[in-house]
């Protein structure tokens, strides 16, 4: 079963901004591959407030391929994996708005959210951002920068199986009461937990 992190960010608060995309390969309990890709946003409007966070700037993706090249490099990887995300609202939010922009289909895969896992599993920590889970669990790392959010939503996860007994991370949603989100072409279903 693949297992994959991703972590977009945006030029802007457009979701279809994406401007930077980092996976990271689950495999036997670890990270084994790590991925960063630059993309140029079709529209190239960078918000002084995105630049702030993650510091990429125009001139920084003025040469990249756009969305569509840079995920269909990743096709087979990503086809029919579980994927995972921090908060993944906001992350397959982009992805989708981005595929839409561009007229493509959405992938076929399931995918998790390791911030409601965060919170079902570790509830008794005061916040679950990734930067403070990440000094939790003793990694350093900067924040916003896609591969290195994809390297610890991923090292966490693999931490939350550890802790709730599961041999992988997608056998988490079921001893957790999670029920996975979905991407298929024509349809997407929200990560959801169960009340209580």
């Amino acid at each position: 079963m693949k297992t994959i992190a991703i972590d977009f960010e945006t030029a802007n608060e457009q979701r279809g901004s994406a401007c930077s995309v980092g996976l990271a390969w689950i495999e036997e309990g670890r990270v084994t591959r790590v991925e960063e890709r630059l993309i140029r946003p079709r529209d190239m409007r960078f918000a002084g407030m995105n630049i702030a966070i993650h510091g990429i700037r125009p001139e920084h993706v003025e040469d990249a391929p756009e969305f569509p090249e840079v995920m269909d490099e990743f096709h087979e990887d990503i086809s029919g994996a579980t994927m995972i995300a921090h908060n993944a609202a906001f992350d397959f939010s982009v992805w989708r708005a981005s595929l839409d922009l561009y007229r493509q289909s959405y992938p076929e895969l399931t995918y998790l959210c390791s911030l409601k896992m965060a919170q079902r599993i570790w509830p008794h920590f005061l916040s679950h951002r990734l930067n403070l889970i990440a000094e939790h669990l003793g990694l350093r790392f900067v924040h916003h920068n896609a591969a290195e959010d994809a390297v610890v939503c991923a090292a966490a996860a693999i931490e939350m199986a550890k802790a709730v007994k599961a041999n992988a991370v997608h056998a988490i949603p079921a001893l957790i009461g999670m029920r996975p989100g979905r991407l298929t072409a024509g349809a997407y279903e929200p990560c959801t937990c169960r009340k209580g």
